[in-house]
């Protein structure tokens, strides 16, 4: 009987128990999903982290080209404009003309000054040759009256002659003397006035530099493209009157490309000059430029900003710093479809594993 009722009490409990089994059996299958799914993301995160230590990157990248600011060298009314907004120009293009009428009567006034000058240094050679002349005159006058005074003075010992006749004779000669004198002295005169002969000569020099001045301002009336490029907006018009040495619109040079890249402080260790580096244009995602650590910033981008941060207070909070990095682009791209621009946003990886040059990163003032 006992062993009735326990057998009924076992068969009861039973199927009490069945439907707890495959309820276990899930929970340790998500457990066990869990876990290897934590163990992949720890693999993942240390992959990561371990790429990143290699390949240091950032978003916080722009392109960067010369800018050269177009101006002229001289003032004047702008007669026309070749140049139309975000054109391509190659070197020597031209790009807008000044009003070439008064600098054109600057020409012609300066050649005339060139013409009066070596006229002007013609007839101080003139003079030079009548003042040696006149030196040569006077010298022999005094050598005519040297000798009249040597007879006077002989016929006057033997009395011949009277005293009266030697005086005259001493005075002619003192008068000679004197002449002998002055003459040099005109020639002197003359030979400082002219200095150099024909176009040696300083005043015509000085007239041929203003001439040469004056062509040099004709020429600058037509301003061209000092290099290959990009205009910008080209904000000028016939009939504006503009300054000499004014900006007036910029052009960017194609011809070097490279990319300011602002790196945490914590990846400056690794970054060496030298080494190579990826560059991935945000307005081209099917474009991947190759490029080269060229320097390092001696300082972060807060010390250069126009208000540095001074926080001399206890309440501080710990920023890591960003230093720019220049990465020259090696391949740009020369489609026109991939035209570059500059601060366009980028992103750049730099390849660690490369030494790189440690010399050139003291230079540059980056970290060691």
């Amino acid at each position: 009987m006992s062993e009735q009722v326990s057998e009924t009490a076992a068969g009861a409990a039973e199927p009490e128990a069945a439907p707890n089994a495959p309820v276990d059996k899930a929970s340790k299958r998500k457990l066990r999903i869990l876990a290897l799914a934590l163990v992949v993301a720890g693999i993942a995160a240390a992959a990561w982290w371990h790429y990143q230590a290699r390949y240091p990157s950032t978003e916080d990248a722009y392109l960067q080209a010369n800018i050269v600011r177009i101006g002229a060298r001289v003032g004047g009314t702008i007669l026309d404009v070749a140049a139309t907004d975000h054109q391509r120009v190659a070197r020597g293009d031209l790009l807008f003309r000044i009003d070439p009428a008064p600098y054109e009567a600057n020409v012609r006034q300066a050649e005339a000054a060139l013409e009066q000058a070596l006229q002007a240094a013609g007839a101080s050679g003139a003079e030079v040759e009548a003042a040696r002349a006149g030196v040569e005159k006077a010298r022999a006058g005094f050598v005519n009256t040297e000798r009249a005074y040597g007879r006077t003075a002989k016929l006057r010992k033997t009395g011949d002659v009277a005293e009266a006749a030697l005086d005259k004779a001493r005075s002619d000669l003192d008068q000679a003397k004197a002449a002998v004198a002055a003459a040099e002295a005109d020639l002197q005169r003359a030979e400082a006035a002219l200095g150099a002969g024909g176009a040696a000569n300083a005043g015509a020099r000085a007239a041929a530099a203003a001439l040469d001045r004056a062509r040099l301002d004709l020429d600058d009336t037509r301003v061209v493209a000092p290099a290959d490029g990009w205009l910008a907006t080209v904000a000028i018009r016939p009939g504006q009157t503009i300054g000499a040495g004014a900006a007036l619109f910029a052009l960017v040079e194609d011809g070097e490309w490279w990319v300011e890249a602002n790196f945490k402080e914590t990846d400056l260790g690794r970054i060496r000059p030298g080494q190579p580096a990826t560059i991935e244009v945000d307005a081209y995602p099917d474009l991947e430029l190759a490029g080269t650590v060229e320097s390092i910033g001696p300082g972060s981008g807060a010390v250069f900003s126009m208000l540095p941060p001074e926080n001399a207070t206890g309440n501080w909070v710990k920023v890591t710093q960003r230093f720019t990095v220049r990465v020259r682009i090696d391949n740009p791209p020369t489609e026109a479809r991939h035209q570059l621009r500059v601060g366009a946003s980028s992103v750049v990886r730099v390849d660690t594993t490369v030494e790189g040059n440690a010399e050139a990163t003291g230079k540059a003032g980056g970290a060691s």
